[in-house]
C-alpha cells in the first residue's frame, strides 16, 4: 500500500469513528473513552503516511492538541460542553494542521449553533421538564467530516 492509499485508509477510518461518535453521542449522549482513544492512537500512523518529521511538524501536532485540549477542557468546566466532546477535539487536533483544525472549530460553532437553536425549539415545543443536552458530538463529526471531504472534493486546487 502507497503513502497516499495509507493516507486516505487513514481518513476512511477516521471518518468512520466520527460517525460512530455522532451516533452514540445522540443516542446515549456519551462518547467512548475508547473511541477518543483509538482516534488519537491512530494519529502517529497518519503522521508516517504524510510524511510528517518529528522536528518541527509532528511537535507542533502535540502542541496544537494539547492547546486545544486544555482550550475546550475550559469550556467543559464552564459546562458549555462534555467531556466526550472534549476528548474528540483533543483527539481531532492531532490529525489536521492549526488550519485547518482552526476550519474545524468555526465550522462545529455554527453546526452546533444551529444544532443548539433546532433542539432548544423541540424542547420547547415539547414542554419538557428534562434539562436540554445537546449532542455537541454530532457538530464535532459533521466539522471533521467537512474537512475530510473537503480533501476529497476540492482535491484540484
Amino acid at each position: 500500500m502507497t503513502g497516499e492509499n495509507l493516507t486516505y485508509g487513514l481518513l476512511a477510518a477516521l471518518a468512520i469513528g466520527l460517525l460512530h461518535a455522532a451516533y452514540t453521542d445522540i443516542k446515549r449522549r456519551e462518547i467512548e473513552h475508547y473511541l477518543n482513544a483509538m482516534i488519537a492512537l491512530a494519529a502517529p500512523a497518519y503522521w508516517w503516511a504524510t510524511g510528517m518529521q518529528f522536528w518541527p511538524d509532528i511537535a507542533i501536532q502535540l502542541g496544537l492538541a494539547f492547546g486545544v485540549f486544555a482550550f475546550f477542557t475550559i469550556m467543559q468546566i464552564i459546562g458549555a460542553m462534555g467531556g466526550g466532546d472534549v476528548k474528540l477535539l483533543g483527539a481531532l487536533a492531532l490529525w489536521f494542521p492549526w488550519e485547518i483544525m482552526l476550519t474545524v472549530v468555526i465550522i462545529m460553532s455554527v453546526a452546533g449553533g444551529l444544532l443548539t437553536i433546532f433542539m432548544a425549539m423541540i424542547h420547547t415545543i415539547r414542554r419538557s421538564k428534562h434539562k436540554l443536552e445537546i449532542p455537541y458530538g454530532m457538530a464535532i463529526a459533521f466539522a471533521g467530516l467537512w474537512v475530510i471531504g473537503e480533501r476529497y472534493i476540492n482535491h484540484f486546487a
